[in-house]
């Protein structure tokens, strides 16, 4: 199932970073701050990626909450206005715990329904896994999968090596890397690479002036280094606060699956891949035109298609 997106989604007000009021909450012993918008609907807890923060879903808050969901938008432990992780962890399973400890423990929601792409959608999967009486059901686009061995021998599974530079560099010399971007100036660039010239998005997707917008939380060089974490975490033991349970197996949670078939990064065969993870899927709907950050990139398609799959939940 295809859809193709050749309109223009901007509007003037989307880059204010105080377009919504933010709430903050240290259930995990760590200052979090967290979008909350359309408090009593259907709680939706919407996880970014790298280099994300929950500024790549601004434009999907406001049509969410109107359509019934609570909307929870986190930075994660060492992204945007978020501190650190105080022991010292940013791995998928420290996420995930922080997750569960804000959404469930500090707001008191017994059942969610998840969105995330990219380090999101390993942080939503793992989720899923270890707490599945408590996800309804997720929202997944443009992440890494695990990989099936057998289930997969078919697939196109893996980028050019030459595409994952930054994985290996920013996941076995991440200080070495750190200490190269010795300014705000180095770190801007940095990652604005990732919005243009590296094709995760769909040419023309961003502009600069969204480009700086998405960048200027990574200005700070402990966050920048503390969001390294995931990739460091991939090659070390050390950096891992607790074995993953998403890692090669399937999935048995009812799952939304939309892929921007313009990424440059993420699995080529990603749909084909998340038909054998998650055997209660919808979809996947393939978005042409629209590359790795689907929610800025095809905000209207995401929320159609989230409210669709919601639909009894919303009702």
């Amino acid at each position: 199932m295809n859809e193709h997106l050749g309109h223009d989604h901007r509007d003037g007000g989307v880059l204010d970073p105080e377009r919504f009021e933010i709430d903050a909450a240290t259930p995990r012993g760590f200052h979090q701050e967290y979008v909350h918008e359309g408090i009593g609907g259907v709680p939706l807890v919407c996880v970014h990626g790298w280099p994300e923060t929950k500024r790549i879903w601004w434009r999907v808050v406001e049509p969410l909450a109107a359509a019934g969901f609570e909307v929870i938008a986190p930075d994660l432990r060492g992204f945007g206005d978020s501190d650190l992780g105080p022991d010292g962890f940013h791995d998928v399973p420290a996420h995930a715990a922080d997750l569960y400890a804000l959404a469930h423990d500090h707001l008191g929601h017994d059942r969610v329904v998840l969105a995330g792409g990219d380090l999101g959608g390993p942080v939503i999967q793992e989720l899923s896994l270890r707490h599945p009486e408590w996800v309804d059901r997720m929202v997944l686009f443009n992440s890494p999968l695990p990989h099936l061995k057998g289930r997969m021998d078919d697939l196109e599974t893996r980028p050019p090596d030459a595409v994952l530079d930054y994985f290996v560099r920013q996941g076995t010399d991440p200080d070495g890397l750190a200490a190269e971007l010795d300014s705000a100036a180095a770190r801007r660039a940095y990652i604005a690479e990732f919005y243009g010239e590296r094709h995760w998005a769909h040419p023309g997707a961003f502009t600069d002036e969204e480009v700086a917008f998405m960048v200027e939380p990574f200005t700070r060089a402990t966050h920048l280094r503390a969001s390294f974490g995931a990739y460091e975490a991939t090659f070390s033991p050390a950096a891992r606060s607790d074995d993953s349970m998403f890692r090669g197996r399937r999935n048995p949670t009812r799952t939304l699956v939309l892929f921007g078939t313009s990424d440059h990064v993420i699995h080529p065969d990603f749909d084909r891949m998340a038909e054998r993870v998650f055997p209660d899927h919808v979809g996947p709907l393939r978005l042409e035109h629209c590359g790795h950050f689907v929610p800025w990139e095809a905000p209207e398609v995401f929320v159609r298609e989230t409210v669709a799959f919601c639909a009894d939940l919303l009702a």
